[in-house]
């Protein structure tokens, strides 16, 4: 495997007036393409904030993120935010889905940034559905659906740009065992099948067991724990916008 994320002794301290509270300290983290990591620990240790650093939502204190050989934390915000659209799909533990969109116009959101043709957008959205199993939802709106099936939708919306870097902020905080279910199964297909760089972040031992490392921020430490072992889609990687 070949090193898609190098994460160099990362520091995020936040100033409250003249108060300093350091959130992460010194974090150092390689992972390979196709990996799926899980992030857990308390409430306030990091977690979010080590994945914001990662996905260029916002910018350490001190070290470098190098992802795909390119250090994205040297980017001013413009450069940064391409280098989001093009590079990461985020899912969220609250879906962030437009009410007023169908499940189709929702994955379409990112897509309307690139220069494409209707036709191909069209063919990625299609693709993504299918893989998430919603092909036959593509008309219906938020509130027509499930729980399980708006996170799909979500991760439908992730993909379609075919990112290199997929990020999971509790992806199933708000679902019952059995939707979870589903979206573990998904996320296995993406890694295990298709190929998919994961980093999730989880309160829950079993969801992290999907993961093949799993790591605990602790007062903004990073510890590593064992993990547990635990064809991306042709229309939508050979049509990827960014080669274009």
């Amino acid at each position: 495997m070949s090193v898609l994320l190098d994460i160099q002794h990362i520091s995020k301290t936040f100033m409250n007036g003249e108060v300093a509270t350091q959130v992460l300290e010194d974090i150092n983290l390689t992972i390979d393409a196709g990996e799926f990591i899980a992030l857990m620990g308390p409430s306030g240790s990091g977690k979010s904030t080590l994945l914001n650093i990662i996905s260029g939502l916002d910018t350490p204190t001190t070290g470098d993120v190098i992802v795909d050989n390119r250090t994205i934390t040297v980017l001013n915000e413009s450069k940064l935010a391409t280098w989001r659209l093009e590079h990461v799909g985020f899912v969220f533990q609250q879906y962030h889905l437009m009410p007023v969109l169908t499940a189709y116009e929702n994955v379409e959101l990112p897509l309307l940034l690139f220069d494409m043709s209707k036709a191909l957008r069209q063919k990625l959205i299609n693709a993504a559905l299918a893989i998430v199993g919603l092909e036959d939802r593509t008309d219906y709106y938020p509130r027509q659906l499930s729980g399980g099936q708006q996170q799909r939708v979500c991760i439908a919306r992730a993909i379609v740009t075919d990112p290199l870097i997929i990020i999971a902020d509790e992806p199933t905080g708000n679902l019952d065992y059995s939707a979870t279910e589903e979206v573990l199964e998904l996320f296995d297909t993406l890694n295990n099948d298709l190929d998919k760089t994961i980093i999730m972040v989880t309160h829950d031992p079993h969801v992290a067991k999907q993961a093949t490392d799993i790591y605990h921020l602790e007062k903004g430490i990073l510890v590593e724990n064992e993990g547990e072992e635990g064809v991306w889609n042709s229309d939508i990687q050979s049509h990827h916008p960014k080669d274009r």
